[in-house]
């Protein structure tokens, strides 16, 4: 049975004190039988709104699972989608603190910055490479706000933003035209050795098809993306766990390099 938007608006608060305070809450799917996609939406819109309530600012979105290697460890059949706050961007070398996460795990993407608005229900290709500035690799690291894991879908990471922990974004940007974004490469070493890599292809085989995605998927529920937000378009690799004491350099070739630490 769907929730109540009563439900939904509790569910919202609950994942809004969660993050304030880090008491880590049950997860949706596990406390309110029945809720959906839709409800999680709801949720994640409601969470929006108090957040913005209170101050912060919406900098744009971001589409996660897009792999199958991703989806694959989650249990999940399509991709997931969150908003993006301004507090979430750190600066690149940054020192973060375990001690403000709850179970983090480390991935390396590309992002978009667009010039322009991106909405409808038709978007396509070429509607995302017209809409795009430019592109700059990133780090996410992707963290929720549950004591433990819900059931299989993408019900509990729509309602969380999509797990989104926080995101650090290289200083070397490009255009669209100046490369080929498919063969975009990325490797992730954690304390010196390397843990992964991959290429942008394995993003629904190009990023730009993602971002496409998600101005779709968004068009169904009325939000549209706005000239200046930062889309998150994707992780090339599965996400790694990280811990107090790690450090981390993700290494994109031309693109440079986005390195960060791991304190207690």
């Amino acid at each position: 049975m769907p929730m109540t938007d009563a439900q939904r608006r509790e569910a919202a608060a609950a994942l809004v004190e969660a993050e304030l305070t880090r008491n880590w809450i049950e997860p949706i799917t596990l406390a309110y039988e029945g809720a959906d996609i839709s409800d999680a939406y709801a949720i994640g819109q409601y969470v929006t709104d108090a957040k913005v309530a209170a101050g912060r600012v919406v900098k744009g979105h971001k589409v996660g699972l897009t792999s199958k290697a991703m989806r694959s460890t989650t249990g999940a059949t399509e991709p997931d989608y969150g908003t993006l706050f301004d507090n979430w961007f750190l600066d690149e070398g940054t020192q973060v603190s375990m001690s403000t996460m709850n179970r983090p795990m480390v991935e390396i993407e590309l992002v978009f910055v667009l010039k322009d608005e991106l909405s409808g229900p038709s978007v396509n290709a070429i509607d995302v490479i017209r809409a795009t500035d430019f592109i700059v690799p990133a780090v996410e690291v992707v963290d929720g706000r549950y004591s433990k894991r819900g059931k299989p879908g993408v019900v509990d990471s729509i309602a969380d933003a999509a797990t989104c922990g926080f995101i650090m974004v290289g200083g070397n940007p490009r255009q669209l035209n100046q490369l080929d974004i498919r063969h975009v490469a990325g490797a992730l070493y954690k304390n010196g050795e390397i843990e992964e890599s991959g290429t942008a292809a394995a993003v629904m085989g190009n990023p730009v098809n993602s971002v496409a995605w998600l101005a779709r998927k968004l068009d169904e529920f009325g939000v549209r993306m706005e000239a200046g937000h930062t889309v998150l378009s994707g992780s090339f690799i599965r996400a790694h766990p990280m811990r107090a004491g790690d450090s981390f350099v993700a290494d994109f070739g031309p693109l440079g390099q986005i390195s960060f630490g791991i304190v207690d």
